[in-house]
């Protein structure tokens, strides 16, 4: 089993006995998460899948409060940016603006990027060192940037 699943797990447990019935659900929903992802692909995930799953759930959940805010729902929102800081905590320490901007012009450097049409090739350099760590988008976007000019 990998080492972050026994983490949650072993937090699930702690969030039982301290009675912590609001960090006890979300951390059921990342397990579950992860079990259907497991179920689904036939496979056990191991941490950088189980961070993938945790990077998607910080996601929708952004979505989603940004969402409810524009609805004036503060009670949803709310909830929702609890979640996000109970995935975070399982995350890595994300990436600083410098190390993210370093990280772009080495991926573009290493696949000899020129143009917008080199996208893909930057972005797949990328995506395994900042998974987790970083925007995703944030980064499409500087990557966007570099390669237009």
């Amino acid at each position: 089993m990998s080492l972050l699943k026994q983490r949650i797990q072993d937090d699930m447990k702690s969030a039982m006995k301290a009675g912590d019935k609001r960090r006890l659900g979300v951390i059921r929903l990342v397990l579950a998460a992860i079990k259907q992802r497991e179920v689904d692909e036939r496979i056990e995930l191991d941490d950088t899948q189980i961070l993938a799953v945790l990077d998607k759930m910080v996601k929708q959940r952004r979505d989603s409060i940004e969402q409810y805010t524009k609805a004036d729902r503060k009670d949803l929102a709310e909830q929702e940016a609890f979640e996000v800081g109970l995935c975070q905590e399982y995350l890595p320490e994300a990436l600083s603006e410098d190390e993210l901007i370093a990280l772009v012009d080495r991926a573009v450097a290493a696949t000899g990027a020129t143009s917008m049409k080199d996208m893909g090739k930057v972005m797949g350099q990328i995506k395994p060192k900042a998974q987790g760590r970083a925007d995703m988008g944030a980064v499409s976007k500087l990557v966007k940037q570099r390669l237009s000019g």
